[in-house]
């Protein structure tokens, strides 16, 4: 079963939209962000939501994440900034760790997080942390070897998510702002053809 988030959620019709089409995660943007979220609007939103969901926090401290986490019910907290091994560890709990892929040689970084921690995967824009809609360069994934727990981000929609399964084999994908109209507000027909393009390649 191929593993897809949506990211940047902020209305309660476009999350429906994409539990509907087979995502198994949504994703809430609690940094600073076009699509960042309170707390209060995510204990709403999410409320009742049958798939994973997910707090995006980018260098935030620790005591708060705690909070936001239990108050919002989340089941996975995503580290999208410098987040060291340590933290993560005092931080516990269910969590995928942002590596904005900049180098080759940024790959050794996989080995520092415990292996029951995804590492998801995003291109590199200088002091944004994510959701550019720039892709992810093929060249620096092409040095990966095991991507077995690895989720891919950036610049990922219709156009390309099948390319990226089909090449790389990855635990799953990330897409945000390659499925939206504007920052936080999707486009249903991409999200529904993004995954009808996946559901073909699950066949073969």
């Amino acid at each position: 079963m191929m593993f897809v988030k949506v990211c940047g959620m902020r209305r309660q019709e476009d999350i429906n939209v994409a539990v509907a089409c087979g995502a198994a995660a949504v994703g809430f943007i609690f940094a600073n962000s076009p699509r960042q979220v309170r707390p209060e609007q995510v204990e709403k939103l999410a409320e009742g939501v049958p798939v994973l969901k997910v707090g995006v926090f980018v260098n935030e401290d620790l005591q708060r994440v705690r909070e936001i986490r239990h108050r919002c019910h989340l089941d996975i907290v995503q580290l999208h900034g410098d987040e060291s091994p340590d933290y993560c560890e005092r931080l516990g709990g269910r969590l995928f760790k942002a590596i904005r892929l900049k180098e080759v040689a940024m790959t050794r970084l996989f080995d520092d997080y415990p292996p029951d921690i995804k590492i998801l995967l995003d291109a590199y824009v200088y002091s944004r942390p994510g959701g550019t809609g720039r892709q992810i360069d093929f060249y620096l994934l092409d040095h990966i070897h095991d991507f077995t727990r690895i989720i891919i981000a950036g610049g990922i929609g219709p156009d390309n998510a099948v390319e990226i399964f089909k090449r790389y084999h990855p635990f799953g994908i990330d897409v945000n702002s390659r499925v939206e109209d504007a920052p936080g507000i999707k486009n249903h027909e991409k999200i529904l053809e993004l995954f009808q393009k996946l559901k073909i390649i699950r066949k073969e």
